[in-house]
């Protein structure tokens, strides 16, 4: 029984500096629905441009939906494939487009594919504020993920003096 004791006490003492020294609170920063609604009106007016009827999907830091865009006549699963993209983009700190080519290079990724969420399409940018991810933009629905991505990268261009 003695020795029980001893080595509980001995386990809170072990503990103690980690409680002591645990922060509370994160700060993190993340795009405003402000922006990310700035953000998917140049998007989608980049791809109307072209004929294109999309859907635009604004991501924040953490993954979850800031905005959704889904214009008029727009197939319904590009609602789906937007935030699968900005979700991949977003994930891995990569354009998702990126991401698909490293899949195919790398084989041994392929059970990656069956990830939740996690598509290898292109046409999905991470939004950066320096080196620190703020957020992510899909596009979906212009006729091959090159012409998408050329519509997120409008989008974030609207708000980059902002990133900053």
């Amino acid at each position: 029984m003695k020795q029980c004791r001893w080595l509980l006490m001995a386990a809170m003492l072990v503990c103690v500096p980690y409680a002591v020294g645990a922060q509370t609170l994160l700060t993190t920063r993340t795009i405003s629905l402000d922006a990310a609604h700035e953000l998917a009106t140049a998007a989608l007016a980049e791809c109307r441009k072209s004929g294109y009827k999309v859907t635009v999907t604004v991501l924040d830091n953490r993954g979850g939906t800031k905005l959704v865009m889904h214009d008029d006549g727009a197939n319904p699963h590009t609602i789906e494939n937007s935030m699968r993209k900005a979700y991949t983009s977003l994930t891995f700190r990569v354009p998702s487009g990126d991401y698909g080519k490293r899949v195919t290079a790398n084989p041994q990724l392929v059970g990656m594919l069956h990830l939740d969420r996690i598509t290898t399409l292109e046409g999905a940018l991470p939004i950066m504020a320096g080196k620190e991810i703020v957020g992510s933009v899909g596009v979906s629905g212009a006729p091959g993920g090159e012409k998408d991505a050329v519509c997120a990268q409008a989008g974030i261009s609207k708000i980059a003096s902002g990133l900053n």
